[in-house]
């Protein structure tokens, strides 16, 4: 990979973390901000769902923010788009679709294999 394609994925990942460490932050200012009461419990209930589903997505963004640090770290120590698995190089496509991955679409495609036959 050259440092022109590099240099794309460190933006690429550095825009990424910024953009969830911004949504983060604005929902603790939402929470923080809303001291909401609602007369209908419909409308109350339906809140706290709105919440709770909120809560769950920052979750998933709290684990994405780790894969992005390991990305950026990897960037850094010149094994960013090599996958764990067989040594290959990731497709540049792959990485563009998701660039916090570790494994090339091969050996993927073969870890969801063995995983459904497990069950898992």
């Amino acid at each position: 990979m050259d440092q022109k394609e590099l240099e794309y994925f460190r933006e690429a990942l550095n825009k990424m973390l910024n953009d969830i460490l911004q949504k983060g932050k604005e929902t603790i200012e939402d929470m923080t901000e809303s001291g909401e009461t609602y007369a209908d419990p419909a409308d109350r209930a339906t809140a706290e769902s709105d919440r709770a589903f909120t809560l769950r997505l920052r979750d998933r963004e709290r684990k994405l923010i780790k894969k992005i640090q390991k990305a950026i770290k990897r960037l850094e120590d010149g094994d960013f788009g090599i996958c764990h698995a067989c040594g290959d190089d990731i497709s540049i496509a792959r990485l563009k679709a998701r660039p916090v991955t570790t494994l090339c679409i091969a050996c993927k495609n073969s870890q969801e294999e063995e995983e459904q036959n497990r069950g898992d």
